[in-house]
């Protein structure tokens, strides 16, 4: 899925754009793999051509199944950081959609394991301001890019709002 810029207000400037890392997609490649190696290797073995195509049609039902969920599940699901929000979007037939102001967000963290780390993904976690909650985003490439860049909007957000305070504060 590419970036939503139709979900964009005016003037809204995408930052970073992020599918979730193609490890989620290694699982189905090494079932693709292994039912097309057993596949192949009974095709060689039975002499019968209507058996060979029947191993084929079932080799094929079941690589279809393995790869479709978790591959259509990588292409919908996104995380989209503007220079106003955080944007959340995953589901294929049935959507799910969060948006979180910048204003909102309170605290960004992230985590990531030895394989995580070495792999350059990790899970995001984004603490929302009064109680609403954290928001949990696992498989998120280069994920401490991504903190930093919400981190580095947020500053950018509250000295602006910080400057906006005191030039109305002149005023008066």
């Amino acid at each position: 899925m590419a970036v939503p810029y139709r979900l964009l207000m005016d003037g809204e400037e995408v930052v970073v754009h992020r599918h979730p890392h193609v490890r989620v997609l290694v699982r189905p490649a090494i079932v693709t793999v292994v039912v097309v190696a057993l596949a192949g290797l009974a095709i060689a073995v039975v002499p019968q051509a209507d058996t060979r195509w029947g191993i084929a049609a079932a080799a094929l039902v079941i690589v279809a199944a393995a790869v479709s969920r978790p591959l259509l599940h990588w292409l919908t699901t996104t995380l989209t950081v503007t220079d106003r929000r955080l944007l959340l979007r995953s589901g294929v037939f049935a959507r799910h959609g969060r948006d979180v102001p910048l204003s909102r967000i309170e605290e960004v963290s992230f985590e990531h394991t030895l394989l995580e780390r070495a792999l350059r993904c990790g899970t995001l976690y984004v603490e929302l301001a009064a109680d609403r909650g954290v928001v949990v985003v696992q498989n998120v490439p280069r994920v401490e890019s991504v903190q930093a860049a919400i981190y580095e909007l947020i500053q950018e957000f509250d000295d602006e709002r910080e400057d906006e305070l005191e030039e109305e504060f002149e005023e008066l």
